[in-house]
């Protein structure tokens, strides 16, 4: 939203500076000490502006519904009587749809960490916006008689279910009902659930910005290890797996931290600067 003003008497402008300014005095006066992520050096600046920002990331996911529907379109064509009806699976956030406003909102707060609360309170607001390609690949698949299934993992209280098929609405995404929509509030494991999808259904590809999204297997605490389990399935990416960007968040960092409810303290924030220069050229 945009604020617009039309003055119409100098005197008006007078005083509403002068209030401002009296105002931002006394803020600077009574301002408490700045948060680890306030100003220049948060941790999250240059990922969410990527985010907001580049022609690449964008191109990334046209890129990445370019490739599922290919391969759609590839099985649509191989179909034969009697085979399994064809389907898609997806997760949510950071692929068909964007919360970039809660990345901004946490950077215009001082947090340079993912925000359980903050997220929680945001969700309602429906200020998701669809991922670049995902509402033309969706209605591909709706057209051409592709089932979609979203599975994905959150936790906003008893209301969870009823705020994730929200954003589906707002969206306009097909197959938004109770039956092709999965919410796991007690777990992040979703391959329970797509081997569920998997036995009725010919799923063509998975959709995700994590490796979990996939496969369990990848949930692993440890950086080498995880890039070991996707290396050891590196040709499924691109085929089965249709993988999109999020470098704010996600297992990733779990791998970095040992944790995947990381706090914003320091000690963290080191291990992120350990992780960042573990290859570091040393000047010499």
């Amino acid at each position: 939203m945009k604020p617009h003003s039309t003055p119409r008497r100098f005197a008006a402008i007078a005083g509403a500076t002068a209030a401002l300014l009296l105002a931002a005095g006394c803020a600077q006066m009574q301002a408490p000490p700045a948060a680890a992520g306030a100003g220049t050096n948060n941790l999250l600046i240059g990922a969410v502006a990527w985010k907001q920002t580049a022609a690449e990331y964008r191109a990334l996911y046209h890129q990445g519904f370019n490739v599922a529907r290919m391969h759609v379109e590839a099985a649509l064509q191989k179909r034969r009587p009697g085979d399994k009806p064809l389907a898609v699976v997806t997760d949510m956030d950071d692929t068909i749809l964007l919360p970039l406003a809660y990345w901004g909102y946490l950077i215009n707060e001082g947090q340079d960490f993912f925000d359980d609360p903050k997220w929680d309170a945001w969700i309602p607001k429906n200020q998701i916006v669809p991922s670049p390609g995902s509402q033309e690949f969706l209605r591909f698949c709706r057209e051409n008689g592709v089932e979609v299934f979203y599975v994905t993992s959150r936790e906003q209280g008893e209301r969870t279910y009823e705020y994730a098929m929200e954003h589906l609405k707002v969206l306009g995404a097909p197959y938004a009902d109770k039956e092709h929509l999965t919410v796991l509030r007690d777990s992040s494991n979703k391959q329970p659930r797509q081997e569920q999808i998997a036995q009725q259904f010919d799923v063509v590809v998975y959709l995700g910005d994590n490796l979990n999204d996939f496969r369990r297997k990848y949930y692993v605490k440890n950086v080498d290890q995880r890039i070991q389990a996707m290396e050891a399935d590196r040709e499924q990416f691109g085929r089965k797996y249709v993988l999109f960007p999020n470098p704010t968040d996600g297992h990733w960092m779990a791998a970095i931290f040992g944790d995947s409810e990381s706090p914003a303290n320091d000690a963290n924030r080191q291990l992120f600067r350990k992780a960042a220069t573990r290859s570091a050229w040393d000047g010499r």
